[in-house]
């Protein structure tokens, strides 16, 4: 059936409601496996491997990701973003101690309380920023304007910041930089939460190392799930000597696969030939064409779009319009009453896209 599934999409061949799928934006979650990631599980079935990471497969991912990142790097695989952020934070803080995040992160608005579950108890901080995202100089005022309170307190221990933002704004270069300045300045640890860092990447045209161990990262959760993957996100370390704790805490939340070799093809297949840049890359073009065709319609913008999120102010009636045309998409009432989220993906038919305003409009 695997088989017969890989040789369905390499010919083009189109299931009846693939037209629906693909115009739903309601999340990247919904996009179907990439071809190229499905043959590589495939391929995955067809020999036996020694489990729990010990296959050929796994060994390679170091190496792999290291020369991505142009330093050596330890790669820790799990199947869900979610446990890549959790498992990934709990080595940078301690039971008692706090991670400084935005307000609007996602491991504060939508992870429930796994920072503290796996960091043992360890507090969330939340600051304000615009666009979803954190300020060097509000996070280094915030940072100097803590007064510890000895046992009595929860200090501050690590930040966090999320790229692509959850507003689907991209931290530039030297914003990332003048965080991990003040991370050093006052002796902190600093996540990323990368769920969407291809598309960060894509937009910055960046090298991946200067968004990260350049600038003071620590720790990246990497994505993939949302960008053409079944079910993986890589946990990098750029300090090695977070790799026990790190698989330590991954054994003992219930992320250690005996079949890991199916995380690791995915996770090869990824950043063979720069696959996860190119889907990336294509998800921004489609939300950017998505942002212009809605503005035809009516539609502002909320944010300046440089990833595959758009965030639009539109009245009921053009949303009304939009869903009775087969767009699916989701209000956002964070932002505003007449807010909506629409996500891109690497499937994301940008020729549709860009007709889309003659379509509903004829």
């Amino acid at each position: 059936m695997l088989a017969k599934a890989i040789e369905t999409k390499q010919s083009g061949k189109n299931h009846p409601r693939d037209h629906e799928v693909l115009m739903n934006f309601s999340s990247d979650n919904v996009s179907p496996i990439c071809p190229e990631i499905l043959a590589a599980i495939a391929a995955e079935s067809e020999s036996s491997a020694l489990p729990y990471g010990a296959d050929d497969q796994s060994q390679k991912l170091d190496a792999a990701f290291s020369k991505l990142f142009g330093t050596d790097v330890v790669v820790v695989p799990v199947a869900t973003g979610t446990a890549a952020n959790l498992v990934g934070l709990s080595g940078l803080v301690s039971p008692f101690g706090g991670v400084v995040c935005h307000h609007h992160a996602h491991i504060n608005m939508t992870e429930s309380t796994g920072v503290a579950f796996y960091g043992g108890g360890a507090k969330l901080m939340g600051i304000d920023g615009p666009s979803a995202k954190i300020e060097a100089e509000t996070l280094d005022t915030f940072l100097t304007a803590h007064s510890p309170n000895g046992m009595h307190s929860v200090d501050p221990e690590c930040v966090a910041i999320t790229q692509s933002t959850e507003f689907g704004t991209v931290y530039s270069v030297d914003e990332v930089r003048a965080i991990g300045d003040a991370c050093q300045k006052h002796n902190m640890r600093l996540f990323m939460d990368g769920a969407r860092f291809a598309n960060a990447v894509a937009a910055l045209d960046c090298h991946p190392a200067d968004i990260t161990w350049k600038a003071g990262v620590d720790v990246l959760s990497f994505g993939a799930t949302k960008n053409g993957a079944l079910a993986v996100d890589a946990i990098i370390l750029f300090d090695p000597k977070l790799r026990r704790h790190t698989e330590k805490s991954r054994k003992r939340g219930g992320h250690l696969f005996s079949k890991h070799r199916y995380l690791a093809a995915q996770l090869l297949a990824y950043v063979q030939d720069d696959l996860w840049l190119r889907n990336a890359r294509h998800a921004n073009e489609a939300a950017f064409a998505l942002m212009e065709s809605l503005q035809t319609l009516g539609a502002r913008a909320a944010f300046a779009p440089q990833g595959n999120e758009l965030f639009m102010h539109m009245p009921d009636t053009l949303a009304q319009k939009l869903r009775d045309a087969g767009l699916v998409f989701r209000p956002w009432a964070s932002i505003g009453p007449d807010a909506y989220r629409f996500v891109c993906a690497w499937n994301s038919p940008v020729e549709q896209i860009r007709g889309l305003a003659k379509t509903i409009t004829d």
